[in-house]
């Protein structure tokens, strides 16, 4: 069994070197003898999503690059043949949010942690493959209300709303992930890994029919506008704690 531990900065923001690492540790993973992965993160947080401040410093340049090594990340997850199960032990927020549903099976711990997928609170739209999974994860009575609200929620609520599978008290977080990916991994390999590509396929099919829009997102992620947006969400809310 193998786990990936989230531990970059205080709550693992996505950011080129995160993702890429993670992509790799995946790469390495799926190569190897491991049966399963567990990813999880580290004290408070799961993941807080997009590092933003990375995103506003480094501008247009930093974005280009950026975006494709987010959805590399995603991809990765999402087509990784072997069972992904997250343990998610805090805050789980936009990218965190997606990187969770990208996983076949999502726990999360009980207590204070949120989760959700603000990105349009934030200011930036969604690029097709994360909200394709997200659409692929949560039920439609659920998925835009949550989106065009941009609303975190508690364990308990995102049980209910589809956005994790089960909820555990902290201490047996990582024991039941393991449990899970344990009985996932007692499944004859090629037929876990063909029956997820199954669930995947549709996914990245709707991804391929958005590529007009994508290309479109990635231009907005890149405006000065947005990125003054992004400041702005910043300043009301990070920067104020």
């Amino acid at each position: 069994m193998a786990v990936v531990r989230l531990a970059h900065g205080k709550v693992s923001a996505l950011d080129i070197e995160l993702c890429d690492a993670i992509v790799e540790a995946l790469a390495g993973i799926g190569a190897g003898d491991a049966r399963a992965v567990v990813i999880t993160g580290t004290g408070p947080a799961f993941s807080a999503g997009v590092d933003l401040f990375r995103v506003t410093a480094g501008g247009e340049a930093y974005v280009r690059a950026f975006l494709p090594r987010m959805d590399a990340l995603f991809r990765a997850v999402l087509t990784c043949p072997k069972p992904v199960v997250a343990a998610v032990n805090g805050h789980a927020i936009a990218g965190g949010c997606i990187l969770a549903a990208a996983c076949d099976h999502r726990i999360m711990a009980r207590g204070n942690g949120r989760i959700g997928v603000p990105e349009l609170l934030v200011g930036v739209p969604f690029p097709a493959l994360p909200l394709s999974i997200m659409r692929a994860r949560v039920p439609a009575s659920a998925i835009r209300r949550l989106v065009n609200s941009g609303d975190t929620v508690l364990p308990d609520e995102a049980l209910t709303v589809g956005l994790v599978d089960e909820i555990c008290d902290p201490d047996a977080l990582m024991a039941q992930a393991l449990a899970v990916a344990t009985t996932l991994a007692a499944i004859p390999a090629l037929s876990f890994a063909l029956t997820k590509q199954a669930f995947v396929q549709p996914v990245l099919d709707q991804v391929a029919s958005l590529a007009g829009v994508d290309a479109g997102v990635a231009r907005a992620w890149a405006d000065p506008a947005i990125h003054q947006a992004i400041a702005g969400y910043l300043e009301r809310t990070v920067r104020r704690k």
